[in-house]
């Protein structure tokens, strides 16, 4: 068997240095429990503990003890945490909770004991409960109501029984102290039969508001008069019934029963009953409600010639997910003034059957995948008020009037999420129509002419992500009453507003984000001075010139974000509405520079009006970019005076060295030359014996007395001139270095009084000396002609220090003078010279 490790030492110092050294850490590490909110809400989960962790303050108001360890209750045992507002204790393994457990939570409002498996219930256990309104006791092995002690609980509004082992619906007396009581469930029981006299304590007092669940039970009968002069808000018997037969039965013991909203059929995971057979609901003949939901049918194939048989009379009849096709029948004396049929199988509006419902105020059929048609029409239903065909997949021309004829009371049609309608701009049966919305529908017909004429009294049109694209500038002529119109997702001509809504002078919201504009023309807004909300934002704008929002003068509400705004000009800011209240100009191409202070100023001054201020970022200059405006620091644009006298020398500096540059520009090109060209020096050979540096007065003594003599003697020379050999058309410092210095073995200074005034000789000279040094060169050969000035060459210091320092050729005009000169002249440029190329070139 492998022997433990020893722990390190270090392992046990930890845990003692954190308790004999209190720190923030080792509160950290030794508390149990989560701050939520502080020193009010705190999650202390899955712990194993007999009471309220240390940690918790006695003004906590939330309190999550869930998948703890509790196990029992005793007498005041949450006596630390007297404001307790919410207590959650489930799943705390709690089998006994003892008298007076909650003694002290004189506020506790919700306390939630879901999965506690309880085996002794003390007859005190929720005293103290005064504020109580909320009880959860779902999954806690309840078999029986009897013997729960709550009947105390005066203030209690909600009691969920929910999955547990209750067999019978019979509430005890007690239940008549809970006035307060609006919702009851027995969700998920093994109740099986409702006698009569089982809901007696129901029947005293009001109930009008109590919800009654008996959703997924096994309900095999219900005792007729069960239920007779019970009034309730709301009965749910959702998979309650296990067969058609039983379920038939059943709903007619609800006979006398006055409910505002009844709830039947099956869940979508559960279902018990799937085919809707003629006849189901003739119970329902005998119940009074204002309300019927009939849910989770898959089949009614022809049955439906009943389906309104018993609930004609209901005001409000919901149709959700139903495998309904068709409507067979309906009542001719049938008072339903509102039908909604959600997620059924329509493939068709059945315009002509609900046109039978001549009470109906208000349809909606929504959701339904398969409803693809709208050919039939509408007649004769005055009330009708309000259409709803959203969410469906309509495709149809011919919209709108000859689809409802004779409903002239049409107050809201909405169209909105189908897949395409066109409009043919007839309305003339529905001119009384407010509200349109055909919002994510792609349209034909708006833009291109005016489809609107007619709607004289429309104030609200939603026709945002339509695929519009607005042409004409009377797309929205005879909208006169018009107060909202969104169209955001659209386009408009050439990307720009112009005069569209010019006969929109009612019109309070604007919305036309999204819509890629890049220009807004004067005068588009001039007509909109009763304009309190505009959307603008997520468009390609950039500015917002005051001359275009200046008439807006009833603005609040200002969303200009998400454009390419780089700052708000001072014009721009100065006309701003006055009305304005809220501002947003978030997500824009911000420039921060200090040129714009005035602007980052204002949005500092202007916390309370700007919205979404933390994504006002700085896009420019690339320093500041993705700082927060808000977070601007304006001193950085005020200069100190140290920073200005370093600019201004730095200017100074900067002047100086451009002075430098143009001085000298030519030796500085001349070293990138010389340095570029003499890594390629050795692969050019060396075209001349020598260059000869001479002043341009001197050019006839060169020719006869140096180039004549040796080009033409025995050996034969080739020197390198300038007027000569130079090539045309490039630069003179160029050629000096490339075709000069750097394609000759030596160099020929002629030194005269000439020279000594030329700045090119002197700047040839400068060059030699370099290239002397770079090319590791012996020396330059120095020719001084005897008519020197001496005077002028002393003064040039650096050519009479180099004389002082190397030999030189002295030049006289005598024959015996000029024969030594020139012997001596021979021998330097013999040295050195290649004169197997010399034969090369005599072949």
């Amino acid at each position: 068997m492998p022997r433990r490790r020893a722990l390190p030492l270090w392992t046990l110092l930890v845990p003692l240095q954190l308790a004999l050294v209190p720190s923030p850490l080792a509160g950290c590490l030794l508390s149990p429990c989560l701050e939520v909110i502080p020193n009010t809400t705190f999650r202390c989960t899955e712990l194993n503990t007999s009471g309220v962790p240390a940690g918790v303050p006695n003004t906590t108001q939330n309190l999550d003890l869930s998948f703890s360890n509790l196990k029992s209750l005793r007498s005041n045992y949450f006596s630390s945490v007297p404001e307790l507002q919410l207590l959650d204790l489930s799943r705390c393994h709690i089998h006994t909770i003892e008298d007076n457990a909650f003694k002290d939570l004189h506020r506790l409002s919700t306390l939630i004991l879901t999965a506690n498996s309880f085996h002794y219930l003390g007859t005190a256990a929720f005293y103290g409960l005064a504020a109580l309104k909320k009880l959860v006791l779902v999954e806690t092995n309840i078999t029986s109501v009897t013997d729960l002690p709550i009947g105390h609980l005066h203030t209690l509004q909600e009691l969920n029984l929910g999955h547990n082992s209750i067999t019978s619906l019979k509430l005890p007396k007690y239940f008549t102290n809970l006035t307060s009581l609006r919702h009851l469930s027995f969700f998920s029981n093994k109740i099986t039969y409702i006698s009569k006299g089982d809901l007696d304590a129901l029947r005293e007092g009001n109930r009008l508001n109590l919800t009654l669940v008996l959703s997924l039970n096994n309900i095999k009968s219900i005792e007729p008069g069960s239920f007779a002069k019970i009034h309730l808000g709301e009965l749910v018997l959702r998979s309650s019934f296990e067969n058609f037969s039983v379920m038939h039965t059943s709903l007619q013991g609800l006979a006398g029963l006055q409910v505002k909203r009844l709830i039947a059929g099956e869940f979508r995971n559960n279902y018990r009953l799937s085919d809707f057979q003629r006849g189901l609901l003739s119970g329902l003949c005998q119940v009074q409600m204002q309300e019927f939901v009939l849910i989770c049918f898959k089949k009614f194939e022809s049955n439906t010639d009943t389906l309104f048989d018993c609930i004609g009379n209901v005001s409000t009849i919901r149709l959700v997910n139903l495998g309904l096709e068709e409507i067979s029948e309906v009542p001719v004396s049938s008072q339903v003034k509102q039908l909604e049929c959600k997620n059924c199988d329509f493939e068709e509006v059945p315009a002509l059957k609900l046109s039978h419902f001549k009470e109906l105020r208000v349809l909606r059929i929504t959701k339904s995948t398969s409803l693809r048609n709208f050919r039939q029409k509408f007649r004769d239903l005055s009330k009708l008020e309000v259409v709803d065909l959203s969410e469906n997949r309509l495709a149809f021309s011919g919209c709108c009037s000859h689809l409802f004829r004779n409903c002239s009371n049409l107050k809201h049609l909405n169209l909105s999420f189908n897949a395409d309608i066109r409009l043919t701009g007839d309305f003339a049966d529905i001119k009384n129509l407010l509200y349109l919305d055909l919002q994510h529908t792609k349209l034909f017909g708006p833009g291109s002419y005016p489809v609107f004429l007619f709607l004289q009294e429309l104030i609200y049109l939603d026709i945002s992500y339509t695929k519009t694209h607005v042409k004409s500038q009377c797309t929205f002529c005879g909208l006169n009453s018009l107060q909202v119109l969104k169209m955001s997702g659209n386009s408009f001509e050439n990307n720009r507003l112009t005069n569209n809504f010019k006969n929109l002078t009612h019109l309070h919201t604007l919305d036309i984000s999204s819509c890629m504009l890049v220009q807004v023309n004067q005068n588009t807004f001039d007509a909109l001075s009763e304009l309190k909300e505009l959307n603008i934002s997520n468009n390609k704008l950039l500015t917002l010139d005051p001359g275009v929002y200046q008439p807006l003068q009833a603005l609040r509400v200002l969303d200009f974000s998400n454009n390419q705004l780089t700052v708000l000009l001072d014009s721009a800011l100065e006309t701003l509405p006055d009305s304005l209240v809220l501002l947003d100009i978030s997500q824009n191409l911000f420039d921060c520079s200090c040129a714009h202070l005035n602007f980052l100023k204002w949005v500092k001054e202007k916390q309370e009006l700007l919205q979404n201020k933390e994504l006002m970022i700085c896009h420019m200059p690339a320093d500041m970019k993705n700082v927060s405006l808000s977070s601007f620091d304006l001193s950085s644009c005020h200069l100190s005076a140290s920073k200005v006298a370093v600019t201004v020398v730095m200017l100074l500096s900067a002047v100086v060295l451009l002075l430098l540059i143009y001085n000298y520009y030519v030796q500085l090109y001349y070293s990138l030359v010389l340095l570029s060209g003499c890594k390629h020096s050795a692969e050019r050979g060396n075209t001349y014996d020598a260059f000869v540096i001479h002043s341009s007065k001197d050019q006839e003594w060169v020719i006869k007395e140096l180039v004549e003599p040796l080009e033409g003697g025995t050996p034969p020379f080739h020197l390198c001139l300038s007027c000569r050999d130079f090539l045309p058309g490039v630069p003179i410092v160029t050629n000096i270095i490339e075709e000069g210095f750097l394609s000759s073995r030596n160099v020929i200074a002629v030194i005269s009084t000439n020279f000594l005034e030329s700045k090119w000789c002197s700047f040839e000279f400068d060059i030699a000396q370099s290239w002397q040094l770079v090319e590791g060169k012996a020396g330059i050969i120095m020719i001084v002609l005897e008519e020197v000035n001496k005077a002028l060459l002393r003064q040039r210091l650096g050519l009479s220090r180099y004389l002082r320092r190397n030999t030189y050729l002295e030049w006289k005009n005598k024959e015996m003078s000029k024969h030594i000169f020139l012997r001596q002249l021979t021998g330097v440029l013999i040295e050195g010279k290649d004169w197997n190329n010399e034969k090369e070139k005599l072949k």
